[in-house]
């Protein structure tokens, strides 16, 4: 008998043998090297018999995982595996990767566990091996729905294993499949459903666990080498996660989200939002950059579907959304950065309108909304803010809906303004306040309702305040203040002060009158405050002091306010005297506030900050009849005179009333008001505000005009630019004083006949231009008789007869 058998192995091909040989006696022992190598010879030499091995390696395998001899079945696992990666290069490879592939497939549907890791390990193995040829006809169904069950393992051994070998397997498929485009498709929906919510069912499980580790790491208990060695599932799936979505394009990223989402909403994984944020964060990391806006635009979609959904399901998919829109909001311009704010805006109008009342879940929503919209444009450049501000100020409905949804809609609107104006650092106002964006801002801020109103004085001060003194000046005081910071404004600011500063401040002062609360009127005072921080200088100081002075008249006029109310106008009026005394530097105008403000503090405390409340002061008697106390328009012009400046706007202009409308499309320009309220100065004017620069100088009595400089050199123009001196000061003011004594105390016939006007010289004027412009009309008429006559003597053009040169 032994030598029969021997014969009939003799007979048996070369190829079986040699695989014969590879198996030892004792199973126990393992592969047999030297065999192995002879075999491994033998298949490079002869690749076209690389198939008829690796079929017959299936076969013994078969046969001994049936007779559950599983060493020896890991023995030709291991076979396959060194042939694999010796004769990889090899042409005739697909022919063995198919027996290679029922191997590992026959090897992960037994229930051993050690056969199925390592049939994965031989599995990922294979797939980090680059093919040269393409594969038709391979199928890996059967390979992605085995790793997903091992993922989701319980066993009560080698629980872990198995998870760590299933998402290898994921990993080894994800590799094989999205690199050979010939081979079945992985980016469809039957295969990521099976792979995605695998990753998650193991990633949901490691947020804490991660936190621990840092926590270990932080306090040394764990070194960083242990951490590295001990992979464990849940890293191992934020890394094949992280691999997915990077080798994810523009059209498959979405075939990786929509599993996301569903396999967030069927295990409740919103509330709380811990595991969603971590998730959403490493979505959005690891994504081509140019395609982050999808997933921004797929979670506000999952966001409408669940319109419906608890207020904290929705409040959560909204703080996700503010924690990842950031990220994508570098790549977002244009027409798309503005889709992302109107999809927010309409949720939030979406929320104010299906609700009856605000619960604070439901406000707790609105709020992470916002913080959303601000942290998106808080990530794009200035000029892209101010768009974002200008397309939220159009959605924001009109001050005629006075319902109370509607008022509900502009304080939610206002507020996500607020938010993304928080975000601007203003450097000019005249890009921070574009006319288009100013005009409807001044209109909320008469808004009736005084939450909208304040939330607009809070957008100003956002957008005014430059140097950090919105806190400084948040209450209303007439105390110096040590911590204020300030700064010229520059030739630009001073311009637009110029176009819209009156604009502003009769919005301001409309504002204050509307509300006697005492939070209103404070949010007001601290605009008004910053605007002459930032604004304050030699060309702006008289404008500022008409607007407090119309503050202290609507207060003194308005028979619509109560007692209460008017006391705090007039307390706000002296605090912004006292303030602008000293931004401005000018201690003849505060010295004169400082009496104010002592002499009120003797008689009458009530016009003197702090603010009073309406509701505690009801019962009291309140003097407000004491014009004494008053800031008065004349001594405040004698201020900036013996200041050494110019009064005349002061002096001639009249304080902001209420009521005054703004008028878009024209520019208010103070050069203009003035010019108008000098024409239209009555007899009655005050004397002593004479100016004897003005062009008039010379009809008045006893004053020659001034002469320019005959030679107009550097030095020449220097003089004429320097300050004037003390002397120079001093003769002017003289001249002043004596014009107005002989205005005063000259007769009317003799002021008559100094100022009479020299009608006899414009007449004779007007004569010359009226004969000269008669005698030019008589030469004209003369000329065109002349010419009608020599045109009817002349013949036709048609008649005339061309010399022959000009024959052709």
């Amino acid at each position: 008998m032994p030598g029969c058998c021997g014969c009939c192995s003799a007979l048996r091909p070369r190829y079986k043998r040699l695989v014969d040989n590879i198996f030892p006696v004792n199973p126990e022992d393992g592969l047999v090297k030297s065999n192995m190598e002879k075999l491994t010879f033998y298949s490079l030499s002869s690749p076209d018999k690389l198939d008829r091995i690796g079929e017959y390696l299936y076969q013994k395998a078969t046969k001994d995982i049936n007779r559950k001899r599983y060493k020896l079945a890991e023995i030709a696992m291991e076979a396959m595996d060194l042939l694999l990666q010796a004769c990889h290069a090899q042409t005739t490879l697909n022919l063995f990767v198919e027996s290679f592939l029922r191997m590992v497939q026959k090897l992960l549907e037994d229930s051993n566990p050690n056969l199925k890791i390592m049939a994965t390990n031989s599995f990922v193995k294979f797939a980090n091996i680059n093919e040269d040829t393409p594969s038709y006809h391979r199928r890996y169904d059967f390979f992605i729905s085995k790793f997903s069950s091992m993922c989701h393992s319980d066993a009560a051994s080698l629980r872990d294993s198995l998870r760590l070998a299933g998402i290898k397997g994921l990993q080894g498929v994800i590799r094989k499949t999205v690199s050979d485009d010939l081979v079945e498709n992985i980016w469809e929906a039957q295969h990521m459903e099976k792979i995605v919510p695998s990753l998650l069912f193991n990633m949901q499980f490691c947020v804490n666990v991660m936190f621990v580790k840092k926590n270990l790491l932080a306090s040394g208990d764990l070194t960083p080498v242990e951490d590295a060695t001990n992979v464990t599932p849940p890293a191992l799936a934020e890394e094949v996660l992280r691999e997915l979505v990077g080798r994810a394009s523009f059209g498959h990223i979405r075939s990786v989200l929509k599993p996301l989402l569903t396999h967030l909403d069927r295990h409740e994984l919103w509330v709380p939002n811990t595991f969603a944020i971590h998730t959403f964060r490493i979505v959005m990391i690891s994504i081509q950059p140019q395609y982050s806006y999808t997933v921004v635009e797929t979670l506000m979609q999952h966001l409408d579907s669940n319109f419906k959904s608890s207020p904290k399901t929705r409040t959560s998919l909204a703080v996700v959304l503010s924690k990842i829109i950031a990220i994508a909001a570098g790549e977002s311009v244009g027409p798309s950065a503005l889709d992302i704010i109107n999809n927010l805006l309409t949720h939030l109008r979406t929320s104010v309108s299906t609700t009856t009342e605000i619960t604070p879940e439901e406000s707790q929503y609105q709020e992470a909304l916002i913080n959303a919209l601000g942290e998106f444009a808080n990530h794009h450049p200035d000029y892209q803010k101010i768009e974002i501000m200008l397309f939220i100020m159009n959605t924001v409905p009109d001050l005629s809906k006075k319902s109370r949804g509607d008022q509900m809609l502009q304080n939610i609107l206002l507020k996500s303004l607020l938010k993304v104006g928080t975000q601007y650092s203003t450097v000019s106002f005249e890009k921070a306040f574009p006319a288009s964006f100013l005009q409807p801002l001044l209109k909320m801020a008469r808004a009736p309702h005084d939450p909208t109103r304040m939330v607009v004085m809070q957008i100003f001060q956002a957008l005014l305040d430059r140097h950090q003194n919105e806190q400084v000046l948040s209450s209303v005081s007439v105390k110096p203040y040590p911590a204020l910071s300030q700064e010229p404004p520059s030739r630009s600011d001073i311009i637009f002060t110029h176009k819209y500063g009156a604009n502003i401040m009769q919005a301001l002062i409309d504002s204050m009158a509307l509300s006697d609360r005492v939070d209103a009127l404070t949010s007001s005072f601290n605009t008004a405050a910053l605007l002459i921080v930032e604004m304050s200088c030699n060309e702006t100081v008289q404008e500022f002091l008409l607007f407090i002075l119309g503050i202290q008249q609507v207060a003194s006029t308005v028979d619509t306010l109560g007692n209460v109310h008017k006391c705090n106008l007039h307390a706000i009026s002296i605090a912004l005297l006292v303030l602008i005394s000293r931004v401005s530097g000018i201690n003849n105008l505060l010295d004169y506030a400082q009496k104010i403000v002592d002499a009120r503090r003797e008689e009458a405390t009530h016009f003197l900050p702090p603010l009073l409340e309406p509701k505690k002061m009801s019962g009291k008697n309140l003097n407000l009849a004491l014009p004494h106390l008053s800031i008065d328009k004349l001594a405040l012009g004698e201020c900036l005179q013996n200041a050494g400046m110019d009064a005349q706007r002061l002096n001639t202009g009249t304080p902001y009333t209420l009521n005054q409308t703004d008028h878009p499309g024209h520019r208010h320009s103070w050069v203009e008001s003035v010019s108008t309220q000098l024409t239209q100065r009555n007899s009655s004017a005050d004397l002593t505000v004479y100016n004897g620069d003005v062009d008039s100088v010379s009809s008045s009595p006893g004053v020659c005009k001034k002469l320019l400089a005959p030679e107009f050199n550097f030095e020449a123009m220097k003089r004429a630019l320097a300050e004037p001196t003390e002397a120079a000061k001093r003769e002017q003011r003289e001249r002043q004083m004596q014009i107005v004594r002989n205005f005063r105390e000259g007769e009317f016939d003799d002021l008559m006949r100094r100022t009479e006007p020299k009608h006899d010289l414009i007449q004779n004027r007007l004569n010359e231009l009226f004969n000269s412009l008669a005698v030019e009309r008589q030469i004209t008429q003369s000329d065109n008789k002349a010419a009608q006559l020599q045109a009817s003597n002349e013949k036709p053009i048609y008649e005339t007869n061309f010399p022959e040169l000009f024959y052709y």
